[in-house]
């Protein structure tokens, strides 16, 4: 079985000693950040714009993995690359532009991804797979970290892993929200690419221990 990649996500850091916990993050083996941007509309919490992006990338040469959950995304993807974002994804709940907003963030040059809540069919993303680098499956309700992985979350991502491959086999799957070193495995066997830990990294005292589990 091949290995996930794994995407802690700063949301869960100290932002009082952001360098520092991005470093400890990448010389634990991390291989992406996560960057979870709300806005207080979207979802019920608010985190943070392209100014700590543009901050956050003169410090590392990890990947960002900027995700927009804020109404209207299509207003600000310039915004989110041009301070250095390398994956932009946003949610087709947030959006009706979805497909053309894709297209946008790929012709500026950076991979784009779409994102689904857990209430929201797997199906729907059907229309823009063949436009999506990455697809994103909230294990968790868009908001705030530390929540409990919704089970069901298996369920829809081994769907989602069956459509990524009859339409786009080289798309990452990547499922966020929830994940323990209990159930790291079972969702990586289920088919994750890409799986983001927040808590469960960021609190632990051996972070290189939770990379080696949750990256198989």
């Amino acid at each position: 079985m091949k290995k996930a990649l794994i995407a802690p996500s700063i949301l869960s850091a100290n932002f009082a000693d952001i360098k520092s916990e991005i470093a400890i993050a990448k010389n634990a083996g991390a291989d992406i950040l996560h960057c979870d941007v709300m806005d207080g509309v979207f979802v019920p919490n608010i985190t943070f714009g392209p100014k700590f992006i543009a901050d956050i990338k003169k410090t590392t040469d990890l990947p960002l993995d900027v995700h927009l959950m804020i109404v209207k995304p299509e207003k600000y993807a310039d915004a989110f690359i041009d301070a250095g974002a390398d994956f932009l994804t946003l949610h087709y709940e947030a959006t009706y532009l979805l497909l053309p907003t894709l297209e946008k963030i790929k012709k500026r040059g950076i991979k784009a991804g779409a994102v689904i809540s857990p209430d929201t069919k797997v199906d729907v993303l059907r229309h823009c797979l063949t436009m999506c680098d990455i697809v994103l499956l909230m294990s968790v309700y868009p908001g705030f970290g530390g929540q409990k992985f919704i089970e069901n979350s298996i369920y829809r991502l081994k769907e989602l892993v069956s459509l990524v491959k009859e339409i786009n086999p080289k798309c990452l799957i990547e499922i966020d929200g929830g994940v323990t070193l209990e159930n790291a495995t079972v969702i990586r066997e289920a088919g994750a690419d890409v799986i983001v830990a927040g808590n469960t990294f960021f609190t632990a005292k051996d972070k290189k221990e939770v990379v080696r589990i949750i990256k198989g």
